[in-house]
């Protein structure tokens, strides 16, 4: 979620704007839609891969914000995350899509809304009056960034980089040098001025810091922790991969990896690792750090390797 403003754009004078958005994250509850496709021996349904594709293709075609699918093949179903903004007649209209293959969809609701997370590891703020959080410093050529979300690094008001400039609440730190959002959920930042160097680390938020030495893709079942300037270091599971989320406003990305790790606004942009090995970026989700909830992750690897850069 992002604030707006009314007032025209200008790109001669940027005022600091250090604003917080808050968003609705609540816990989750589920229900499972009934299977009309063939049984097996045992009397189960059962789907071929290339049917859970299709299945999933229609959850796509049917254009449903506040909606996240990925297909499971532990389960042999796709798994439909719906928040409280999706109607049953919405839901019905998914089903509907899938025809034959509605019996292929797990739907699962849960309260609250999907979006994003603005604010931030530690914090960073945007000229354009936001705040996100940094994800991890890398480099490449000699030449040092950073990493966070790509919903940070989007300029609303026209062509993106060099904007939006950043901030660490008191210093100028650099400017965006690419994003990509929606689609993917990452964008980098370089800084400006060059530092001798930087730290790849991990806030934890007690005083002392995570060494980062590898980025990885992760696994279903794998333990990992996350850090956010506004609820510090959150801890949980990996539950699921190549998740797509319609966070709504056409604003739909793929390939996400999905957690019971909770997070708040002002999370957004901030690391998912396990030990030394980091994993994400926080996209966003529902729920909050009192009740639990789901939280998504943009994979670092993959926007590692868009821009061609490592660890430092």
């Amino acid at each position: 979620m992002r604030s707006k403003r009314t007032n025209p754009h200008h790109r001669v004078v940027r005022g600091l704007r250090l604003t917080a958005v808050a968003s609705g994250l609540l816990a989750l509850a589920a229900f499972v839609t009934p299977g009309i496709a063939a049984a097996d021996a045992g009397g189960a349904t059962t789907y071929s891969s290339s049917e859970l594709d299709r299945a999933a293709e229609a959850v796509d075609a049917a254009d449903v914000s506040g909606t996240a699918w990925a297909v499971d093949a532990e389960s042999g179903t796709v798994v439909v995350l719906a928040d409280e903004s999706v109607s049953r007649s919405e839901t019905a209209r998914i089903k509907r899509g899938a025809g034959a293959l509605s019996g292929a969809l797990t739907i699962e609701r849960t309260e609250g809304r999907f979006q994003q997370y603005l604010q931030g590891g530690d914090a960073i703020y945007a000229d354009l009056g936001w705040r996100c959080s940094l994800g991890f410093n890398v480099k490449a050529g000699g030449v040092f960034y950073f990493l966070t979300a790509g919903h940070c690094t989007d300029d609303p008001y026209g062509p993106t980089p060099p904007y939006p400039l950043w901030n660490d609440g008191v210093n100028w730190i650099g400017y965006t040098q690419a994003s990509s959002f929606p689609g993917n959920d990452y964008g980098l930042v370089r800084y400006d001025p060059q530092p001798a160097g930087v730290p790849s680390t991990v806030n934890l938020y007690n005083g002392g810091s995570q060494t980062i030495t590898s980025l990885q893709n992760p696994f279903v079942g794998q333990s990992a922790c996350r850090s956010g300037s506004t609820t510090g270091v959150r801890c949980g599971s990996v539950n699921g991969l190549n998740y797509t989320v319609d966070y709504g406003n056409g604003d739909i990305v793929s390939g996400l990896i999905r957690t019971n790790i909770c997070a708040e606004p002002g999370d957004s942009g901030g690391p998912l690792y396990s030990g030394t090995i980091g994993l994400g970026l926080t996209s966003g989700g529902s729920g909050n750090c009192t009740s639990g909830g789901t939280t998504f992750f943009q994979p670092v690897v993959e926007a590692a390797q868009a821009y061609g850069v490592m660890l430092p």
